[in-house]
This record gives structure tokens, sequence and C-alpha cells, in this order.
């Protein structure tokens, strides 16, 4: 399953910042998680809506969106 398949955008919804299935959990409140050194399991814990794709799908929507970033840079 792609990370398209689970992370979604809407516009009225966290001021458009890409979200997990439609919910309020935010793509960048499972990386900040990440970032401070929270397992899959305590993230999990907090956010028992999650799955361990929706992890996952996180950091390919992250690794995606850095290679774009990186493409464009480097096309410029």
């Amino acid at each position: 399953m792609s990370y398209r398949d689970i992370i979604t955008i809407e516009p009225d919804k966290r001021g458009g910042k890409p979200c997990i299935r439609r919910m309020r959990i935010t793509v960048y409140d499972v990386l900040g998680q990440l970032a401070v050194g929270m397992s899959h399991a305590e993230i999990l814990d907090d956010f028992p809506e999650l799955t361990e794709a929706d992890i996952r799908a996180c950091l390919e929507f992250a690794a995606d969106r850095e290679h774009r970033l990186v493409a464009l840079v480097g096309g410029a």
C-alpha cells in the first residue's frame, strides 16, 4: 500500500496539513514523536487509532517529500 492511500490533505482540516486517514492526526505529529525517540509502540499507545502502516506511511511521505525537494533544488 502506498502512503497516498493513507495520507490525506484537506484544506479545511488542520490548516491543510497532511493528515492520516482523514483524522486530525498530522504526519508532523507522528514524525515529531519519532524525532524525539518514541518507539512505534509508544506512538500507538498515544494514538490507539493509528496502525503500524500509518506510521510507515508518514515516513514514506517524508522521504518522498525530501526526494522531491532535492530534485527541485538540484534541477534548478
